[in-house]
């Protein structure tokens, strides 16, 4: 059994438990994008996702000396976000 606790500041947001191994592993196929993935989704340049990240708006949940990666639900709702805007 695998634990995993997503913490937001010092407070348990969400905790999910993994029965084995590749059911973490589907998990993190499904749900975590690198920064080349999250380039896709949102249509923007490299530039803008690393302006995205510098300003907060964006937090990767690991980063790389050449790569980020992010939950995928935050790309989508970042995303949706962009979209709003540019309809009103």
């Amino acid at each position: 059994m695998v634990r995993f606790k997503y913490l937001e500041g010092d407070t348990v947001a969400e905790e999910i438990t993994f029965k084995s191994r590749d059911e973490l592993t589907a998990y993190i196929v499904n749900e975590v994008v690198n920064t080349t993935e999250a380039l896709e989704i949102l249509g923007c340049s490299r530039q803008n996702l690393n302006d995205l990240v510098k300003r907060g708006v964006l937090t990767p949940i690991k980063e790389l000396p050449r790569d980020r990666l992010f939950y995928k639900a935050d790309v989508l709702k970042r995303k949706e976000q962009a979209e709003q805007r540019k309809k009103q």
